[in-house]
């Protein structure tokens, strides 16, 4: 199976992405789709972060920072201030990591080191969310409306009025159950 189906990778934020790691967070059944050290790596692989190899603690780390950035996320979103402690955890995750932007084959990515490659990893995905749950577009960040998404976006659309964290997802969803029901 491709990396790609595995994982939802539409999301045009990295941290974002990285919290779409459980769909279907507010059904009666969320999916978690790291639940493997092996699972994580390959989350990383596919985000285009190169790590040999992931252990328990680097999965329980990548978890703790996942939540962090969602319950942050979902109080901005809900225009509430965000727990202390996860801001806490964020913000030393971000200080933890050593990676380093690097042209590849001319492509933008991250040299990380061969020490702690994976908390390098998360430090990149810190400060991506740190750049937006704390940056100028931070009034545009939203949860999905999709029924049982409840997913983090940047609604960028021209009149802040995106419901959907994906129109070939979450919207295409919607609207197929309108046609459905009329």
């Amino acid at each position: 199976m491709d990396i790609r189906q595995m994982f939802r990778m539409d999301n045009g934020v990295l941290a974002f992405r990285f919290t779409a790691t459980i769909s279907d967070r507010a059904s009666m059944a969320p999916r978690e789709r790291l639940g493997t050290p092996a699972r994580l790596k390959l989350w990383l692989l596919a985000a285009e972060f190169d790590v040999a190899d992931v252990s328990s603690t680097d999965l329980e780390d990548a978890v703790e920072l996942r939540e962090a950035i969602y319950r942050i996320g979902s109080a901005i979103a809900a225009g509430e201030q965000p727990d202390s402690g996860d801001v806490r955890t964020l913000n030393a995750v971000a200080a933890a990591g050593h990676a380093k932007a690097a042209l590849q084959h001319e492509r933008a990515g991250w040299h990380l080191t061969e020490t702690a490659p994976v908390r390098d990893a998360l430090g990149v995905l810190a400060t991506s969310a740190i750049h937006i749950l704390g940056g100028p577009d931070r009034s545009r960040v939203k949860n999905c409306e999709g029924p049982g998404c409840a997913g983090l976006f940047l609604d960028t659309s021209r009149g802040a009025n995106r419901r959907w964290c994906s129109m070939n997802t979450c919207g295409n969803k919607v609207k197929k159950s309108r046609l459905a029901a009329s």
